[in-house]
């Protein structure tokens, strides 16, 4: 938390870490923004890559449901 231990400049602004909420510089000398610390960017990198973040999606139809005249268009060559 070195970085917030500074004033902000006044190319600065101060938001909330997404990792814990603590108030932080968002600017270009903050090497870890938006985050607060290395701590908390390491551990949504972690969240990305373990899939804990998903976009809640319809679930895909299946083929009976598509109506016949797209399933022909679906089978034509394409050129």
């Amino acid at each position: 938390m070195s970085v917030n231990s500074q004033p902000p400049g006044p190319a600065s602004r101060i938001v909330p870490c997404p990792g814990c909420g603590e108030p932080t510089r968002y600017c270009a000398d903050n090497p870890w923004r938006p985050f607060c610390s290395e701590r908390c960017r390491n551990g949504d990198l972690g969240a990305w890559s373990s899939e804990s973040y998903r976009v809640v999606a319809k679930p895909a139809e299946a083929d009976d449901d598509i109506p016949e005249q797209a399933q022909a268009r679906q089978g034509a060559p394409r050129h």
